[in-house]
C-alpha cells in the first residue's frame, strides 16, 4: 500500500510554515515535501518533523539561491559548473533533513546540447551520492513553458542513458493527465521507473477527488501494481486545506 504526504508549500499555506508539520500529522499524512525549504534553518524543520513523527519525503534542487527565477538548470548547457556547485549544497541540506528524495529540476532549455548536458549533469550528480534517491519530474508546457523535461518517453530515455540505480521518475498524475491525457495508461508504462508519486485534480490543480481524473482508480491501480512508495498531495486547496483532506479515506 502506498503511504501518503503532504506538501507543505502548497497544504496548509494558511498556517505560518512550522505550524503546517503538526497540521498535517492532525490531517493524516506521515510525511511531508517542501519544495524550497532553504531560508528556513534545517536543525528547526529537523525539530518540527520528530516533533510530530513525519519523514521529510522530497526537496528540490537547485537553490540555497532559488528567488523565484530559472527553474533550475541542469540542462542547460552554458550553467553546469552552477549546477554542480548548487547540487552539493543542496544535497547536503537533504542529508541534514533526512530527506528520501531529492528532486533535479531541468530548467528553460531545448535541443540535443541540452539534453546532452542534462545526461551528463544527472549521471555526476547520481555518483556524487550514491546513498540520496534522485528525481526527474515531466512536467506540461502550460505550467512550466520551455521546460527541457515535458515528456515521458524523454524521461525513461534520460533515465536509461545515465543508468544510475539512484536516479528514477517522478510520476505527477496532474502532469501526466496534462501532458498525455490518459493517466493510468501512462502510469503502467512508467511504473517500473516510478519512486515517488504527486497527485492533484485537474484543471484547476486542486483536492485529488473523483473528477476529471479518477482518482479512486488511480488508487487503487498503484495498490495492484505493489507501488508501496509514497503518494504526494502537491495542489491548490479549493478552500481550508484540512477540510479538503477527505481524499485520504
Amino acid at each position: 500500500m502506498p503511504k501518503y504526504c503532504a506538501n507543505l508549500t502548497w497544504l496548509f499555506a494558511e498556517l505560518p510554515f512550522m505550524q503546517r508539520f503538526g497540521a498535517a500529522k492532525d490531517a493524516g499524512f506521515d510525511g511531508v515535501e517542501v519544495q524550497f525549504p532553504y531560508d528556513v534553518n534545517a536543525q528547526d524543520i529537523v525539530n518540527q518533523l520528530a516533533r510530530y513523527d513525519l519523514k521529510m519525503v522530497s526537496i528540490n534542487c537547485p537553490p540555497p539561491n532559488y528567488t523565484g527565477g530559472e527553474p533550475g538548470w541542469a540542462a542547460v548547457p552554458a550553467l553546469q559548473s552552477r549546477f554542480q556547485r548548487d547540487f552539493m549544497r543542496a544535497a547536503r541540506y537533504a542529508k541534514t533533513l533526512g530527506a528520501q528524495h531529492l528532486h533535479i529540476m531541468a530548467g528553460v532549455a531545448d535541443g540535443p546540447e541540452a539534453e546532452a548536458a542534462y545526461i551528463e549533469n544527472l549521471a555526476w550528480a547520481a555518483a556524487q551520492v550514491p546513498k540520496q534517491s534522485l528525481l526527474i519530474e515531466p512536467i506540461n508546457q502550460g505550467d512550466m513553458p520551455g521546460y527541457f523535461m515535458r515528456d515521458y518517453d524523454l524521461a525513461a530515455k534520460v533515465i536509461a542513458a545515465v543508468g544510475a540505480p539512484n536516479l528514477r521518475l517522478l510520476f505527477d498524475a496532474y502532469h501526466a493527465a496534462k501532458i498525455t491525457g490518459d493517466v493510468l495508461a501512462t502510469w503502467k508504462r512508467m511504473c517500473p521507473i516510478t519512486a515517488h508519486v504527486q497527485v492533484a485534480q485537474t484543471p484547476d490543480r486542486s483536492e485529488p477527488d473523483a473528477s476529471d481524473i479518477n482518482y479512486p482508480a488511480f488508487f487503487d491501480q498503484l495498490s495492484a501494481d505493489g507501488y508501496h512508495g509514497w503518494v504526494c498531495g502537491e495542489y491548490q486547496p479549493r478552500g481550508e486545506t484540512a477540510a479538503g483532506c477527505q481524499w485520504l479515506a
